[in-house]
């Protein structure tokens, strides 16, 4: 990583937030409500992934295949009861070491922007009180292409006003790797070297990140 690094763009849920399990319990109440079981197993497949991608996902995981205005139907559903969950999340919900590499980038004059397929983006970050901590947030409500699609990060780079190789990405989805690396930007996977493995780096979380180590992987 030898250019310069002037913004972090970060993916929110499984990075900054821990709004997976929503996500999951959502999907699974769905799944069941269908006639099918769904696991944690089949929910890492809908990581990094748009809401009717998923839905397309867990449909063919119960061999089902509906009309569009009944996929909408389904993923309004599946969307009214996480919006029900994630309205009553509050700051204990930030992931630990977030809200500090948040600050350091902040303190140091780098940029931050969020990049999130997450149509509910905002109601997560007013909730947790991250929204201060960004530069500029694109997310689903913004975009038109879902990861891997470079779009949302892209978008995020020109509203921060950098250039792609000047950016690096915070994603815990293989799918959001793929993005990164399609946009020109180096990546930092947060989770596993195993699924996270295309990314210049891994770590387990952003525990493991300062903005000294940021420093360190662009000397």
């Amino acid at each position: 990583m030898t250019n310069s690094v002037k913004a972090c763009l970060f993916d929110l849920d499984g990075v900054l937030v821990d709004t997976a399990k929503y996500h999951y319990l959502a999907w699974k109440r769905l799944a069941e409500e269908l006639g099918f079981a769904f696991t944690e197993q089949d929910n890492e497949r809908l990581k990094g992934v748009s809401r009717m991608a998923s839905l397309d996902i867990l449909l063919s995981i119960g061999g089902i295949s509906l009309e569009e205005a009944a996929r909408l139907e389904l993923a309004e559903r599946k969307n009214n009861w996480y919006v029900d969950m994630i309205s009553k999340m509050d700051r204990s919900e930030i992931l630990p070491g977030a809200l500090e590499f948040l600050q350091e980038c902040r303190n140091n004059g780098i940029k931050v922007a969020l990049g999130s397929a997450s149509k509910n983006a905002m109601t997560i970050l007013n909730n947790t009180g991250l929204t201060p901590y960004f530069d500029a947030i694109v997310d689903g409500t913004k975009t038109s292409a879902a990861k891997p699609d470079p779009e949302v990060f892209t978008l995020g780079a020109a509203e921060l006003g950098v250039s792609p190789e000047e950016c690096i990405v915070f994603e815990d989805a293989e799918a959001g790797i793929e993005a990164a690396a399609r946009a020109g930007m180096r990546s930092i996977g947060i989770g596993s070297e195993e699924t996270l493995g295309e990314a210049n780096l891994v770590i387990p979380s952003l525990e493991h990140m300062s903005y000294r180590r940021l420093s360190e992987l662009q000397a």
